[in-house]
């Protein structure tokens, strides 16, 4: 088999990766961003409902819903029911609404658009790097630091894929996956200096101290409980990071399932349950341990819904849809515009914010970097 550096650096990025930090790191980086991938495509139009709009209950004669169900944000929209734990937040003005985020000449496919929205490049253009691994490139993290990115759930790194990115895959804390490890070693001895390097690079990672951080990282005391579904474990894992110490910038999420072709009522609206309970959860966690100032949470996905319903129950593939901002430094409230209804681009809603616009509010606003290649848009998210 022949040995390439990528496909060595892909297989090691694929090993669960734990590091033990030895000494502070820099205070520019003890702000944490929390992912929270969307994945297969939320319905935004049942996300943030414009339950005034007699448009929406014409296009979606079964899926609207019904107005005195809606939880009002203002007089023309609000949420879907299933985000009830979120309302506090929004009340509290600690819970931002991106509305319309999407991109020029969108792309309908799911894997070439999550490309696009994880490494940040134009419809036309394709990136290697995500647009962690590209903003990270300017301004490095601490080597001091374990990782700059940790992913949970779903193992795609996303916005932290590249070959100079440094990644923890961690599923559980207590039972890290020892597959690669197998694999490596049964390749020592063989001459390879690519080889030799992933080699190297794992041996740092000791297994007492994997060990070692899963142990001290449950025992780590956290404000509340946690719903017991898989988000909900991975906001749990996520509080214990922070709140642990660990120090690392990123923190990748995952809510899958959102693909809703069919049958969507129900389904979009246990997907809702449970990312609302997880990322209340997660807030009273961190407001316990006075940690709320320090994290900023932001959804994401490949693209929204149509905002017609389908013959099956469910909505296909879109463009434009809401998102979510949330952290203890946030200026709550509605940007950009709801897109309209009544001006639809071909079958879809336009969108009114570019994604990029988002990913340079976090390079600028929280971290202090440049991140040129996001464009010149940023919104006052972040005070």
């Amino acid at each position: 088999m022949q040995l390439t550096r990528r496909g060595i650096l892909r297989s090691v990025m694929a090993a669960p990766l734990v590091f033990v930090p030895q000494v502070p790191v820099a205070a520019s980086w003890r702000r944490h961003l929390v992912l929270v991938e969307l994945n297969g495509g939320n319905d935004g139009l049942n996300t943030v409902v414009p339950y005034r709009d007699p448009v929406y209950t014409q296009m979606r004669p079964k899926l609207s819903l019904p107005i005195d169900q809606v939880l009002r944000l203002d007089e023309r929209l609000g949420l879907h029911p299933a985000l009830e734990h979120l309302m506090p937040l929004w009340i509290d003005r600690h819970m931002a609404i991106a509305l319309g985020v999407g991109y020029p000449q969108p792309n309908q496919s799911h894997f070439r658009s999550i490309d696009i929205w994880e490494t940040a490049t134009l419809a036309e253009t394709y990136g290697e790097d995500g647009w962690l691994v590209r903003l990270f490139k300017e301004s490095r993290p601490s080597v001091t630091l374990p990782a700059e990115g940790v992913v949970l759930g779903r193992n795609d790194p996303g916005p932290l894929a590249g070959e100079d990115a440094r990644v923890i895959f961690l599923k559980k804390l207590t039972s890290l996956r020892k597959r690669q490890r197998r694999s490596l070693n049964a390749a020592v001895g063989q001459t390879h200096p690519l080889l030799d390097h992933v080699v190297a690079i794992q041996n740092r990672m000791d297994l007492a101290e994997r060990q070692l951080v899963a142990k001290n990282l449950q025992d780590v005391s956290l404000a509340g409980t946690f719903p017991t579904h898989d988000f909900g474990r991975q906001m749990e894992t996520a509080s214990r990071l922070i709140v642990g110490g660990s120090s690392i910038p990123v923190i990748k999420c995952a809510l899958g399932g959102f693909d809703t072709h069919a049958g969507q009522l129900n389904r979009h609206r246990r997907l809702l349950t449970q990312l609302a309970e997880g990322l209340s959860s997660f807030a009273r966690a961190m407001k316990g341990a006075r940690m709320w100032d320090d994290v900023l949470v932001m959804t994401y996905a490949e693209f929204g819904r149509r905002p017609g319903e389908n013959a099956s129950g469910g909505t296909d593939h879109g463009t434009a849809a809401p998102h979510f901002i949330l952290g203890g430094r946030v200026r709550g409230g509605f940007y950009g515009e709801q897109p309209s209804l009544d001006r639809l681009e071909g079958v879809n809603m336009a969108y009114s914010i570019d994604f990029r616009a988002l990913y340079a509010t976090v390079a600028r606003q929280w971290w202090g970097l440049n991140g040129a290649f996001l464009g010149p848009r940023t919104l006052p998210l972040i005070t």
